[in-house]
């Protein structure tokens, strides 16, 4: 039995940041088995099959498909090469690192690959690997990663690496580090999910408070300030707990979250100049804002990518809205949506990096 998945937008990544295999619709993609989990960077996609192979498609002259090669392939999958007796149990789902991918096996153990620019994959260096490496951490229940930074939780400890923009490692510091850096203020607390971004990061907490910290020019913080800039975990104040968060934003100038709460509504903060906060406005917003989903319509899953945003409904619906010069929002043009389009249908999951989305459908042949 096969699966399926659909993505469109566009790949970019290498070192001139050049865009390839634009799609402005869903584009199908053939895995030799069933999907359990998919995962996006800005370059290249994967997908988890339930007998835990890993596959990669997309950009893969810096190492991201893993398989000891440097190239790319659009529409053929690639396994991911990992050790024997190695199988992955997760990726993340929010987000891969620049050209970089990683992944957590059945033991808790992290492994990374790809271009490790910054030094994200905390093994005190920058080299590229053409093959997972294991990284230096144990009993691992999350991570995420974008730009050339990275977010590991390791043993109920969060531990960051890499390039640290406008304080994105979260250390207390503005220094890069290739080694682990504890993120601060986060001791003692149960993280259930960790995000990323350009120059941000984020972490929801079992008790449903959502913290954030790093990039802060267009309000990405969500603390009613613009331009703090902040090195520490920032509380988020909203009305309700936080069960779902997904940060985006791609380069400076950029940047969001959207998160849904408890009591079913949805808010969004940050940079809204391609009307990627879902209220239907341009500008920013400093403080978190209400959004709604079309009449009749409810959204359980979201996803965002450098100034898109997307959303999956309880009926399995994808809907999306904001930039779409690279095709993000999937509807056949290269307008921008200012308000939510209907794009897919019988979706499982979501993943958006950057200027591209991976859905998991419901199809299997």
């Amino acid at each position: 039995m096969t699966g399926v998945v659909e993505h469109w937008g566009t790949f970019f990544g290498g070192p001139r940041g050049v865009n390839y295999d634009t799609r402005t619709v869903p584009t199908a993609v053939t895995l030799p088995g069933l999907v359990a989990q998919i995962a996006t960077s800005n370059s290249t996609e994967y997908a988890l099959l339930t007998n835990g192979a890993l596959y990669a498609w997309g950009l893969g002259a810096q190492g991201e498909f893993g398989d000891g090669r440097r190239l790319n392939s659009f529409t053929r999958p690639v396994r991911v090469r990992f050790p024997a007796g190695v199988k992955i149990a997760s990726i993340p789902t929010d987000v891969e690192p620049f050209d970089t991918a990683m992944a957590i096996d059945t033991r808790g153990n992290a492994w990374g690959w790809g271009h490790n620019g910054g030094g994200e994959l905390c093994l005190r260096n920058r080299k590229t690997y053409l093959t997972p490496v294991r990284l230096p951490f144990s009993h691992v229940t999350t991570m995420a990663g974008a730009s050339n930074h990275a977010l590991y939780d390791a043993g109920g400890t969060v531990y960051a690496c890499g390039q640290n923009l406008d304080g994105s490692l979260g250390d207390g510091s503005m220094r890069n580090s290739t080694k682990p850096v504890k993120v601060a203020g986060l001791d003692g607390t149960s993280v259930t999910e960790l995000v990323a971004a350009f120059g941000n990061a984020g972490a929801l907490l079992s008790n449903g408070q959502y913290l954030d910290w790093g990039y802060d020019a267009n309000g990405q913080l969500g603390d009613g300030r613009f331009g703090t800039n902040s090195d520490v975990p920032v509380l988020v104040h909203l009305p309700a707990a936080v069960t779902q968060v997904a940060q985006g934003g791609s380069i400076w100038g950029n940047g969001q979250t959207l998160v849904i709460l408890s009591d079913g509504s949805m808010w969004s903060w940050g940079d809204d100049s391609s009307y990627q906060l879902g209220n239907g406005t341009l500008g920013q917003s400093a403080s978190p804002a209400r959004f709604y989903a079309p009449p009749g319509v409810t959204y359980q899953e979201l996803a965002t990518g450098s100034a898109t945003s997307y959303a999956v409904t309880t009926s399995g619906q994808v809907y999306a809205w904001g930039i779409s010069f690279g095709g993000q929002v999937g509807n056949g043009t290269y307008r921008r949506a200012r308000s939510p389009v209907l794009v897919a249908s019988g979706v499982i999951a979501i993943s958006a990096t950057a200027n591209n989305v991976l859905i998991s459908v419901s199809k299997s042949l």
